[in-house]
């Protein structure tokens, strides 16, 4: 078991960065570049960057519309910010207990309905609900436990479990909403399932009305990624860890014929249609309950191309020569462990928190409607060389991070283990907050900041060392953002599940209700961890590929 290492730290400045390499959007483009990389690849090298332009292309625009980039941008960033930066406006932030008596609580959603509800799901298989006065209602909105049921959840390893939630964007009136989960009666396997609110309660899913929207293999158990969120484009994203061990043994990163280790996205419309009786159910019968979105990266196309000379449709031969087997639900990759990612609602940017190895920990950019990036791994972790992270002049493959923090403290004095990315703040609560994104750490407990500074740079600043364990992390109806904890084993001595885990809310230190529990600070806790009960067992954390 690992006893997370906790001390008093000191900031320290940002470090130069070296520079990455993107992939661009267009399937066209993005075959130019993959093929150069494979090809240079094969013959047991790898693509270095060079003196390329730094180009900050703008964000998404306003009301969250999708913009693309022109294929000409390169994508740099001229530093990856590390911990010891200053963020505008100097923020001061304190997390507030809203609830607690939580089993493994491993992510928030919540739907676009007006009811003000926080659903927290608890990994063993169950999705609760905080109704809008902060009371954790004691039935839970849908159960998958039951290891009869046809999407029982499997979660006898530590990355297992019921994973992921998203609300369909007009569940107002469909009352469909998705879960990601391991599943008992698959081995293991990845499941995106669609179900839909009880007719009778509000509080309750049907949960006969489940609809298997993906089914993904995973070769090991853990390494899953786990979260999903609709973009505001309305189709469905998928992060995908790279399928477990240490090191992607399978090479999973960098491959495109696998899921693993990707960020997937695809459209829910025939699953949507047979819910909503648009559509027979013998629609779905040997056939996907999804499509693939027109402009994904790798989907088919009309566009013509001239790659290495060749034009047209001779061009598209060699790409699918070299990729014959390259999967069109690929949005991006080269991802480790996506444990949590989501969108600004107000620009469209993806933001990514990618659980690393050993040294670092990821919190990746992708401006609005710009798929086809590689993010790295298994050639990068953060900004550094992988294995080797202190190799200067080892090969750069993907684009880099704009911000990462190490594991060690000889590193930064301001480190963690696994990151929990908690999403950018739109809320209406607390405006000196906004447009920062938060990431905690499941070791450190940390809470930092990353944005751009006064002069445009990226920045990363530790706003609040708690004692937490940080598990997991999501965004209210209105923006406000939500944060898990938990260092529970998944049993007491008595053999009953722990609840020990606990919802907390964001707020500009400013903003505490008066009375309010607020989270207990580093210097406040004891110095060594110990699980429930006293007793050495796993904790619940959602990644523990951080230190394999």
């Amino acid at each position: 078991m690992l006893t997370p290492v906790r001390g008093r730290r000191e900031r320290v400045r940002d470090e130069p960065a070296q520079r990455g390499c993107r992939v661009p959007n267009d399937r066209r483009l993005i075959a130019a570049c993959l093929v150069l990389v494979l090809l240079v690849l094969s013959a047991g090298g790898a693509l270095r960057s060079g003196a390329a332009q730094d180009a900050t292309p703008a964000a998404g625009q306003a009301g969250g519309e999708r913009t693309r980039l022109p294929g000409q941008y390169a994508f740099y960033p001229s530093q990856v910010a590390q911990p010891g930066g200053d963020l505008p406006g100097d923020p001061q932030v304190q997390l507030v207990k809203v609830a607690d008596g939580l089993a493994d609580p491993v992510n928030v959603a919540a739907p676009n309905d007006g009811s003000g509800r926080i659903f927290v799901v608890e990994r063993a298989g169950t999705i609760r609900i905080v109704d809008a006065n902060g009371q954790l209602l004691p039935e839970p909105f849908l159960d998958l436990i039951d290891p009869q049921g046809a999407n029982a959840v499997m979660d006898a390893f530590l990355e297992q479990g019921l994973l992921g939630l998203a609300f369909h964007p007009d569940f107002k009136n469909n009352g469909l909403f998705y879960t990601n989960s391991t599943n008992l009666l698959r081995s293991g396997d990845l499941v995106t399932a669609q179900y839909k609110v009880s007719a009778d309660d509000p509080n309750k899913a049907d949960p006969s009305s489940v609809i298997f929207v993906s089914t993904r293999p995973t070769p090991y158990p853990n390494h899953l990624g786990g979260d999903i969120q609709f973009g505001p484009d309305g189709y469905l994203y998928i992060g995908h860890g790279d399928g477990g061990l240490e090191g992607d043994p399978v090479d999973a990163g960098q491959r495109l014929d696998t899921h693993l280790g990707k960020m997937l996205r695809i459209d829910v419309g025939p699953a949507v249609a047979v819910a909503t009786g648009q559509a027979n159910a013998a629609a779905l019968v040997g056939g996907k309950a999804y499509t693939i979105p027109a402009d994904n990266p790798l989907a088919e196309g009309d566009i013509p191309i001239n790659l290495f000379g060749l034009q047209g449709n001779e061009a598209e031969d060699a790409f699918a020569r070299l990729h014959p087997t390259a999967l069109p639900e690929i949005w991006a990759f080269g991802l480790r462990n996506p444990w949590q990612f989501s969108f600004d609602r107000r620009t469209g940017d993806m933001w990514i928190g990618d659980v690393g190895q050993n040294f670092w920990e990821e919190i990746d950019f992708e401006p609005a409607g710009s798929g086809g990036w590689n993010y790295g791994w298994k050639f990068l972790q953060g900004s550094h060389c992988f294995p080797n992270s202190v190799d200067p002049d080892c090969p750069k493959v993907g684009v880099l991070p704009v911000a990462e923090y190490p594991h060690t403290p000889e590193l930064n004095p301001s480190f963690g283990c696994t990151v929990v990315a908690m999403g950018v703040y739109r809320g209406q609560e607390s405006p000196g907050l906004d447009g920062i994104h938060f990431n905690s750490d499941f070791c450190s407990g940390r809470v930092w900041g990353v944005a751009r500074g006064d002069d445009g740079s990226w920045q990363m600043q530790e706003l609040l060392d708690t004692a937490l364990f940080a598990t997991g992390a999501g965004e209210s109806e209105s923006g406000e953002i939500y944060l898990t904890n938990c260092f529970c084993g998944y049993a007491e001595p008595t053999g009953e599940t722990s609840r020990d885990g606990a919802l907390w809310k964001l707020v500009s230190a400013d903003q505490v209700p008066a009375g309010a529990e607020t989270a207990p600070l580093e210097d406040q806790a004891p110095a060594e961890a110990t699980p429930p009960g006293g007793v050495a067992g796993p904790a619940c954390s959602p990644s523990r590929g951080a230190v394999s």
